[in-house]
């Protein structure tokens, strides 16, 4: 456990100081599980994975490649929050 958290810290890291990187959805997703956030797929031609927290924080990001450096700023900001 404490080997997956110190991955996800290196993530945050890495998306914090790269938003405009090439990041895949899969990398937002990962971050988020870890994080305690749990995952709404779209459905029945949606575009838009949300991003659910326990804390009330939502989040909606675009299902389509790169993601922009907006979203990874506000995950990276919710995370933090947290």
């Amino acid at each position: 456990m404490a080997a997956q958290r110190r991955r996800s810290d290196k993530l945050l890291e890495r998306m914090k100081n790269n938003p405009r990187g090439d990041w895949k959805l899969a990398d937002v997703e990962t971050l988020a599980k870890r994080y305690g956030f749990s995952i709404r797929r779209p459905r029945g031609g949606g575009s838009h994975v949300t991003l659910l927290h326990a804390s009330h924080q939502n989040l909606s990001i675009p299902a389509r490649r790169p993601i922009k450096s907006v979203y990874i700023r506000k995950l990276v900001r919710m995370i933090e929050g947290l």
